[in-house]
């Protein structure tokens, strides 16, 4: 199975250039997440966009394999960065902003995936954790817990033009819940900088 790390965005709302090269702990936040699959035992793809040639050029810089997209959004560059490939298989998508992945999280989500049968899988955290961590910007009910998405997901590439059936995981871990969106989100998370050791 591979990981495709979503770099495409803008970034605008945190206004500090490309969010995927915005450093936590001296390290860009598109590190740890790779970081985090390979320690995991995946092959990372970086998809990025017009809108992050840096980003395109530091990964290409670092041996990493890149699709260059539109950057006409999340789910139009993801289509497109799986047909670009061709894979037909399950996948992991996850954006480039959430530095405090950890092995353990991509264990869970796989086995639960794995578990569970369906197509696809999207993880979820509670949303008072993300309050805490992080704007909240949209809230679901999971298994009787408000909670937000926490940015990483199991898709299928041969039905990438469809609904998919879907597993919908909760991880109740506040390190999850640092999806950095603003200058505020940054803020908090450097403030408490309680990053695993397992990176």
């Amino acid at each position: 199975m591979r990981a495709m790390i979503m770099a495409g965005g803008a970034g605008t709302r945190l206004g500090l250039g490309e969010k995927p090269l915005v450093t936590v702990g001296g390290i860009p936040m598109i590190s740890l997440v790779i970081s985090a699959f390979i320690k995991s035992g995946y092959d990372v793809i970086i998809v990025a966009s017009p809108q992050t040639p840096f980003t395109m050029n530091w990964a290409r810089a670092h041996g990493f394999e890149c699709v260059s997209a539109l950057g006409h959004g999340y789910i139009q560059d993801l289509q497109e960065a799986v047909k670009t490939i061709e894979e037909t298989g399950s996948f992991f998508s996850c954006v480039a902003d959430l530095p405090c992945l950890t092995v353990s999280h991509i264990q869970q989500i796989r086995a639960a995936y794995e578990i569970s049968g369906k197509e696809a899988l999207s993880t979820w955290v509670p949303a008072p954790c993300r309050s805490e961590g992080v704007d909240v910007l949209y809230e679901e009910c999971i298994c009787g817990v408000a909670a937000c998405p926490a940015g990483i997901n199991i898709l299928r590439g041969d039905f990438i033009d469809r609904s998919q059936k879907e597993e919908k995981f909760l991880i109740m871990d506040r390190d999850l819940a640092y999806n950095i969106n603003t200058r505020a989100d940054l803020e908090k998370l450097r403030r408490s900088l309680f990053l695993s050791p397992e990176r």
